[in-house]
């Protein structure tokens, strides 16, 4: 299929694929759902921005409709964890060149080891307000962080929302399982910083 084809549902049918020429023959509005080449699932016409320009839409802000599950942020985070302890184990490990006697080790090894969460934290913090708006982790499990609304959080933003982790932590990670209560699987943090965590389709 070429890559300017476009295949529209119409009546509820996918039909096509039209040229982008094409288009404009077809009684199109802003919430048709059209898909392309590349694309994993078909996308509302005002969220194309060729289509913006081609037809004369203004893009619509709707706000997320599928939310990360909990286990999915779970593994995310796993994931993110044992990447950084991984580095963590390599700097220990080349300390111990200038490092003799076995006590001195095992302190060497345990005495920095509540950094890796606090580097998790910063980390999460920059990343989660980068362009990809999600750590290693969750890239790799296709799931992101956002505001209310599905647009990219601040620096701000984003680091309340992970240093307000802690809420979800001290009454023994309630904060946590709390996402099994919540429409929008928010986590106390969440809630905390007004954000979501969402997957971009709901398999």
């Amino acid at each position: 299929m070429n890559p300017d084809q476009y295949v529209v549902v119409i009546n509820g049918k996918p039909q096509g694929p039209y040229s982008l020429a094409e288009l404009k023959d077809l009684n199109i509005s802003a919430n048709t759902f059209i898909r392309k080449p590349g694309m994993d699932d078909y996308k509302e016409a005002h969220a194309m921005p060729e289509l913006r320009e081609l037809l004369g839409f203004s893009y619509q802000k709707t706000a997320p409709q599928y939310f990360a599950a909990f286990d999915q942020r779970l593994l995310a985070s796993v994931i993110d964890h044992f990447i950084i302890f991984g580095f963590y184990t390599i700097i220990i490990l080349i300390s111990y060149i200038f490092i003799e006697g076995k006590d001195q080790r095992i302190m060497a090894f345990m005495v920095p080891f509540p950094s890796i969460f606090i580097v998790k934290l910063i980390y999460g913090s920059i990343a989660e307000a980068s362009k990809s708006q999600a750590t290693i982790g969750k890239k790799l499990l296709n799931i992101k962080v956002t505001d209310l609304e599905g647009s990219r959080l601040s620096l701000g933003i984003s680091l309340v929302r992970n240093f307000s982790k802690i809420l979800s932590v001290i009454p023994v990670f309630f904060g946590y399982l709390y996402s099994f209560l919540n429409k929008k699987n928010q986590c106390w943090h969440d809630i905390a910083a007004n954000t979501l965590v969402i997957k971009d389709r709901l398999i």
